[in-house]
């Protein structure tokens, strides 16, 4: 019995050796060890022994069941490196060759404007508004102090959509909206960027579509000079140390008194050049305190509180900051023009 025993184990090794893929290690598994298997069919001749050889034999046909599977886990194992190797070799990547160039995007330049200024108020405690391009007459004139026989209407040039519904024209639609939201609640300190649009003749200093910032702050004792503070800050911070501020007289129907608002020209420094032709000025925004009038609409005590308010394009203050000569070139989708703002190039 002991040599039928060997003859088994030898020849389910040899077996084992000689299976070239997974499946076919799988069958020699099947014919010795499976339930109707070689080895198991030995197990069975166990009853026919006397009982004084039994354990020896048991103990013969259970090491060469434990020979027969170390051999296929062995292989096994062998089988699996085989193949993963065949498959690293037909993966194979030759890092010598010149490789595929990926284009990346980057910021466009009145993100990065919008982006910097947020930042800035951010920092001194301003939240960001926001509000539909889609407006309502109601907030986007009437609460402005812009009624509809108001001369101010014929400076917008709107896109109505109907009577009351336009494309709006400035984001102070939206400071309108922060302010009946706040129901007279104090203080107020806000930003609102977005698209703004109007009916203009497109060309390099004009566009029917633009971007601004308007800033709004209410509360008690608010005064110009923190106007003039915040906005000199604001300069600073945008055109580089050093920058001045000038308040020069203007309109606007939803502040009292209103101001335009001039930087020493970074270019020159104040000095006079081509940019600022020769002044030493640049003009950047308007401003002024809120008109009193305004609060009484919205639900605020003039006699109480009062604000200031604010309002830059930022295309002037990209082109500006950046040299552009032309405002279209923000629009245009010249790939030319974008890729000198990558900043990871």
């Amino acid at each position: 019995m002991s040599e039928h025993i060997e003859q088994v184990q030898n020849e389910a090794l040899a077996a084992v050796q000689s299976a070239g893929t997974m499946e076919e290690l799988n069958q020699v598994r099947i014919a010795y060890l499976g339930k109707k298997g070689s080895i198991q069919a030995l197990m069975a001749e166990m009853k026919n022994l006397p009982k004084e050889e039994k354990p020896a034999f048991g103990q013969k046909v259970n090491a060469c069941k434990q020979a027969v599977t170390e051999a296929l886990e062995k292989r096994q194992e062998a089988l699996k490196e085989a193949a993963l190797g065949t498959q690293l070799e037909k993966e194979k990547i030759d890092i010598t060759l010149a490789g595929d160039r990926l284009e990346t995007g980057t910021i466009h330049p009145l993100i990065m404007i919008q982006q910097e200024i947020e930042d800035l108020f951010i920092g001194m405690g301003y939240k960001i508004a926001e509000g539909p391009e889609v407006e309502q007459d109601y907030y986007n004139f009437e609460l402005a102090n812009i009624p509809k026989d108001h001369p101010a209407r014929d400076m917008q040039d709107t896109f109505y959509i109907d009577p009351n519904t336009l494309l709006r024209t400035h984001t102070t639609a939206m400071q309108m909206r922060e302010l009946e939201k706040a129901h007279g609640q104090l203080p107020i300190k806000l930003i609102c960027p977005g698209k703004v649009y109007r009916r203009d003749d497109d060309d390099a200093t004009h566009s029917h579509q633009f971007m601004q910032c308007e800033g709004l702050v209410v509360g008690e004792h608010i005064t110009l000079a923190d106007l003039k503070g915040t906005l000199e800050f604001m300069a600073n911070r945008m055109f580089g140390e050093g920058r001045q501020i000038r308040f020069r007289p203007s309109y606007f129907p939803f502040t009292e008194p209103s101001v335009e608002v001039d930087v020493s020209c970074p270019f020159c420094n104040g000095k006079g050049c081509s940019v600022c032709k020769g002044s030493g000025w640049i003009e950047i925004l308007g401003a002024g305190m809120v008109h009193p009038h305004v609060l009484e609409m919205n639900g605020f005590d003039p006699k109480k509180c009062s604000g200031f308010a604010f309002g830059v394009g930022l295309e002037r203050v990209a082109m500006l900051k950046y040299g552009i000569d032309d405002i279209r070139s923000f629009y245009t989708n010249d790939l030319r023009f974008l890729k000198t703002f990558d900043r990871f190039d």
